[in-house]
């Protein structure tokens, strides 16, 4: 059999893949990818399809043992990725297709920038779907349970010929502060002045998870205009930037609930929202309008 045995997940490790779109209106959001660029390079990278299921790791600490011949990469967050085949640990560059065999482990080091680490595997992860995805949704519960010790991952039969590449030139998430662009709205009128979105340095809360980002910083420009006014549940999209009367803005993630009671005053502009999701707690983060 050519599949995996998880051997450690470090700090939290799902299946996922580019989500479970059109299920809004029956309460279950689109979960999937927190980063949705570096899945889809990682499958890439592999002739996989774009959908196919992947490995989320975050900040690293995932081995895995083959069992068999597979072929992987990895994306996403800077890692060290290391291949023990018996006679040592050997390094394997990111953002490339690597073969291993029976018996040899690949274990995945601590992040040095970025959040998110993904695994893609040669055919994919064969796993059950659920609503046609196979994306863990830790808000629901939705999907497969989060990876533990002694789980054996199957994969799917193998597409066409690999494709014919040594290594994507990307670059690697950094560890300074991030850029990202904001739209104004719908409800920045709820606030005394949305524009300290953009004029405060904000650093991400340790309070963050793959629901949202928690922002840190002066709120004291985002206070709401009215204390007692109370507005509907609306529903919310990935990057929507609500503000709670703490005043602190939560970034939504892929994870993010479909509706909620608190004004979203900007929503970070979808192109970003994947930069948002390799942020790490205690970093800094500038909020920019943009048209």
């Amino acid at each position: 059999m050519d599949d995996l045995e998880v051997l450690a997940t470090g700090p939290l490790t799902t299946m996922q893949d580019q989500g479970r779109p059109g299920f809004a209106a029956l309460g279950v959001g689109r979960s999937g990818a927190a980063d949705r660029h570096s899945h889809s390079l990682a499958n890439r990278l592999l002739g996989n399809s774009e959908r196919s299921a992947a490995l989320e790791v975050t900040l690293g600490g995932l081995s895995l043992r083959a069992r068999g011949e597979v072929w992987l990469a990895v994306t996403g967050a800077d890692v060290d990725v290391l291949v023990d085949n018996g006679s040592g640990r050997h390094p394997i560059g990111m953002n490339a297709p690597f073969r291993v065999l029976a018996g040899d482990v690949v274990t995945l080091g601590m992040a040095r920038s970025g959040l998110r680490a993904y695994v893609a595997a040669r055919g994919g992860f064969d796993v059950p779907e659920t609503l046609g995805s196979r994306s863990t949704d830790t808000l629901s519960g939705l999907g497969p349970q989060s990876l533990t010790v002694g789980d054996v991952l199957g994969l799917g039969p193998r597409p066409g010929d690999l494709p014919d590449i040594d290594v994507a030139a990307v670059a690697m998430p950094t560890a300074d502060e991030v850029e990202l662009r904001i739209l104004r709205g719908p409800r920045d009128d709820w606030v005394v002045d949305a524009d300290a979105l953009a004029q405060t340095r904000w650093q991400a809360s340790h309070r963050s998870d793959r629901v949202g980002m928690r922002l840190s910083g002066n709120t004291s420009g985002l206070s709401h205009r009215e204390s007692g006014r109370q507005l509907p549940s609306e529903g919310i999209v990935r990057g929507a930037i609500q503000v709670p009367p703490s005043g602190e803005p939560v970034i939504f993630l892929a994870d993010h609930p479909v509706t909620g009671g608190y004004p979203v005053v900007a929503v970070v502009i979808d192109e970003d929202v994947d930069l948002a999701a390799q942020i790490r707690p205690g970093q800094h983060i500038h909020l920019r309008w943009t048209r």
